[in-house]
């Protein structure tokens, strides 16, 4: 059996570490292993296997990027693969594996800015009214496999904000219904409460004796007050719904309703953020709803224009008058 190098045994330790120590969420740590085992092998077949990973320069890096690129990969995945390699070296630097981090002289690939198209709040509403009669209740049709849960997973995508994980990964006693909330698991195992508004409460209280009813009837009595408030169609497995069974059902409703072919869960949430924004929100409120670390992402994500900072000041500062 060959002997392992000082690459692969570095990458495999920060990788544990990233599982362990810092709570990374499953994707990332997929994404990681990925993006830093290619290159601790891409150093193995450049230094060889007795290299050093202190005799690791900016040069390699950068020939490792011109490689990926050779290879027909984009500036976006070339980002990613450097930010996952900077990530390592970072680590290495501060575990004092290596005197300096090169990964520093390494600039990021200029991406160019792909900014989705967000619905306005008439398409929003537009395709919630019509997702559900006079009465209130969800409207049968042929674009939505259980009308009164796929209504509810739109009310949540909109309504509160949250991602596709984290709609999938609501509990049953995560909803708060004292304190009109829920409780979400953000990324990186990070909790946080998000509102829950009347519409999307509604379109909750709607769909669950329909989920107690197919519980009940798949035998499944254990899951009623613990299990998953999303559920699948068929109750199999542990009946949780998952983010592509998600991705579908908003993909195929929109299309039906008229809306851009593009539209997924996140477009919602963009729309969350964006509308919130046009109608006078905080920039800080609404980065503590969506889950963001950084205010930076916040004014990113809700397609902050320079026309909305005008009117903002305009609007708000004692001396724009």
């Amino acid at each position: 059996m060959a002997e392992q190098s000082e690459f692969v045994r570095l990458a495999e330790e920060f990788l544990r570490m990233l599982e362990n120590e810092r709570n990374a969420s499953t994707h990332t740590v997929r994404a990681y292993r990925r993006e830093v085992a290619n290159f601790a092998a891409y150093l193995g077949e450049t230094l060889g296997t007795a290299g050093e990973i202190g005799a690791v320069d900016h040069l390699h890096i950068r020939a490792y990027l011109g490689l990926l690129y050779q290879r027909g990969l984009t500036k976006a995945s070339a980002a990613r693969a450097l930010a996952a390699v900077r990530s390592w070296f970072k680590w290495l630097a501060k575990e004092h594996r290596i005197a300096q981090n090169p990964a520093m002289l390494v600039s990021t690939p200029k991406l160019p800015q792909h900014l989705p198209r967000v619905p306005s709040m008439e398409e929003v509403n537009g395709l919630l009214d019509s997702m559900e009669d006079a009465s209130g209740a969800a409207t049968k049709d042929e674009a939505a496999a259980w009308p009164e849960r796929d209504r509810m997973i739109f009310e949540l995508l909109y309504g509160c904000g949250i991602r596709n994980s984290e709609l999938v990964g609501i509990n049953m006693p995560d909803i708060q219904w004292k304190n009109d909330a829920i409780l979400v698991k953000g990324k990186g195992r990070k909790q946080r409460y998000v509102p829950l508004g009347d519409e999307a409460a509604l379109a909750v209280r709607t769909y669950l004796p329909q989920r107690e009813s197919r519980l009940r009837a798949a035998g499944k009595l254990g899951l009623l007050a613990e299990g998953p408030l999303v559920t699948n169609l068929r109750m199999s497995g542990n009946t949780r719904l998952t983010t592509r069974s998600v991705g579908r059902i908003v993909k195929r409703i929109a299309l039906s309703r008229g809306l851009a072919a593009d539209v997924h869960p996140h477009t919602l949430r963009h729309a969350f953020g964006t509308h919130m924004l046009e109608e006078g929100a905080d920039l800080r409120a609404i980065q503590e709803m969506l889950g963001h670390e950084r205010l930076s992402t916040t004014q990113r994500y809700t397609h902050l224009t320079a026309t909305q900072v005008q009117r903002v000041y305009d609007e708000t500062h004692p001396r724009a008058h």
